[in-house]
Formats: C-alpha cells, structure tokens, sequence
C-alpha cells in the first residue's frame, strides 16, 4: 500500500503540504490540491478516515436531506451535490425526510446530534422552527435549496419569473387561449411552490391583456403520468380554443406531448407546450422548456456548503438562474408567422 511520503514524492510536494491537501485542513493553492490528488489516485492511496477525523475535527460527510429519492428532478440535483463533494474529498449523507412528523423529528433530534456529518444541505424541504433550532444548537452550516427562510443560508430559483417567461413566450408567439398544467396542492407545503408557479402564470397573462381562464387549468402530480391525464382532460374538452399549454414541470410537459399524440393534436401547428424543468427528454422529443440547470443547482449548494466549512461565513440569500430554451414542440400561430 502507497504512503503518503510516496504520493508527496510524486506530486512534487512535501509530506506536510500533501496532508493538507488530502485532508482539507490549512491553505493549500487548488492547483496543488489537484496535483496531489492525482497522485494519490495513481498510487492508490487513501487518507485514513479516522486520522483525518481526528486532525481536522470534522467527520468529512455532508448530510443532504431530501423529500423524495425518486424523481428525476431530485436525483439530478443529488448527482451535482454528490460530483461535487466527492472532489473536495467530501463523503455524502442521505435522509430521506418523509411527511412523517416522527420520521423527521427523528432525523432532527437524534440522527444528526451524533455529529456524522459535517453541515446540511436541505433541499426542496421547508424546515419548521423546532428544525431550523435543532440545526444551529448543533453549530452546523446549513444550505437551504429551493427557499429561503430568515436566519438560514438559501438559495433559490424564482418560482414566480419561470412559469411567467414560459407564458410570454407563448404570448409573443401570439397565442391567447393558454392552458395550464399546475402541481396538486399537496407540494404547496414546501416554499409555495405550485401556489407561485401559477401566479407567475396568471401575471403574464394579465400583462397581455389575456384574462387566465380557469376552464383551461388542470393539477397534477409532477409527473409524466400526471400531466398526460391533466393535458387529455383540457385537449378532450370541445371548444376550448386551446392553442398553448404552460405545464410546471416538464414532465407534465412531456405527458401532454404524449397525450396531444394519442388524441390527433399536432404539436406545434395546432398545440405550442412549454415546460420548466431542463430534462434531459426535453432535447430528445424538442420540448421547448425553462431550464432550472438542476444540475448546476446541485453543484453550487455543494460549493456554498464547502464555503462555508472553509471560510465560517454565510453569504445570504442567493437567486439561481434559468433560460429560456426554444425547441420545436412551440410556434407562432399561422396568422401571426411573417411573410416568407
């Protein structure tokens, strides 16, 4: 088995900066922080959990709490979180924080006052005072994701600006009667998010002079399944007029492509669909979509949690990005198209 001695040897380093390096402890440049970590990925070497624990004062795990370990957008923001912490030589805790009250209050009151992890990062998960206590009595960084609540650091995408950017799109595109495919009031626990999709909606409309309709509005769950019932409800009403469909997410995006199929609805001459989300179908079956870089969102809680754990200091509220990506399931209505 390699030594440390021998993986300083390789990466030019002393024995001292190299155990810095591995160990996260005490200033050492990135570039030679890679250096060093190549080489002890050439070599095989790996730092003793236990020494590094007891240099550092810290467990080298970061507990990332989410509310559910099955759906595509949570997975594809643990996979950022994960990338990222794993670089930084950074193991990861999950708990799956259920609707249970007495799951939860296990998790706050007993599972993390065993000091396994370093500091929390929360994702889609609006914690209640008794939580936000628990946290900081145990003096552990917490990142929230998706929300913002007062004396936590949180970062957030604007619910409100995505679903209003999807329905200017469409409206710029000259369609007025809009569906929409909104989340079940069952996810509005969590930081309003359906209650704000839907005004960022309405607002849109309103600004157009286009009065939201509530005949043209449908709930769902989230998912592809969700949507395609949703989008078959208000493609099989007759006389609706509908010409453009906002959903929440892009699943139920993708759900209504898929229902539009089945009912002889062409997508985008005679149905324009919008999403939010950035799923990684989207590109494949060209729905037009809000990209909430999921991804990306993962990788930034990670970096702002190692920030912290670094420097002590809390940034404050963050505002994540999103953009419009147009693909070929929107149009503009054929009396609306320019003249070739």
């Amino acid at each position: 088995m390699a030594s440390l001695l021998q993986v300083a040897r390789l990466a030019g380093v002393s024995s001292a900066t190299a155990s810095r390096a591995l160990s996260g402890r005490g200033h050492v440049s990135e570039g030679t922080r890679q250096k060093v970590i190549q080489a002890a990925a050439e070599l095989g070497y790996v730092v003793p959990a236990a020494a590094s624990s007891l240099a550092s004062g810290r467990s080298r795990s970061v507990g990332v709490m989410m509310p559910d370990l099955h759906r595509w957008f949570f997975n594809t923001v643990l996979t950022g979180i994960s990338e990222t912490l794993s670089r930084a030589g950074y193991d990861l805790t999950l708990y799956n924080v259920a609707d249970d009250a007495a799951v939860r209050r296990e998790i706050f009151g007993s599972f993390l006052h065993r000091r396994r992890v370093d500091a929390v990062i929360a994702v889609a998960l609006e914690l209640d005072e008794w939580e936000i206590q628990q946290l900081l009595t145990l003096g552990l960084p917490v990142i929230l994701l998706g929300g913002e609540q007062r004396g936590v650091d949180g970062m957030a995408i604007d619910d409100r600006a995505v679903t209003q950017l999807a329905a200017e799109h469409l409206l710029q595109l000259g369609h007025r009667r809009i569906g929409y495919i909104g989340g079940d009031e069952i996810f509005d626990r969590d930081y309003h998010v359906p209650t704000r999709r839907r005004e960022g909606f309405d607002a849109a409309l309103r600004a157009w002079g286009a009065e939201p309709c509530e005949d043209l509005v449908r709930h769902a769950d989230f998912t592809i399944e969700g949507g395609y019932a949703a989008a078959k409800q208000l493609l099989g009403t007759p006389g609706s007029g509908l010409t453009g469909l906002v959903a929440a997410s892009d699943e139920m995006a993708l759900g209504a492509l898929l229902a539009a199929g089945d009912l002889g609805v062409r997508v985008p001459e005679q149905l324009s669909v919008v999403g939010v989300d950035g799923h990684e179908l989207g590109e494949l079956l060209g729905l037009t979509t809000v990209d909430q870089h999921p991804l990306g969102q993962g990788r930034r809680a990670a970096e702002r949690v190692l920030h912290r754990l670094e420097s002590g200091h809390d940034d404050g509220p963050a505002d994540l990005p999103f953009e419009l990506v147009v693909r070929r399931s929107t149009a503009a209505l054929p009396q609306t198209r320019p003249a070739e």
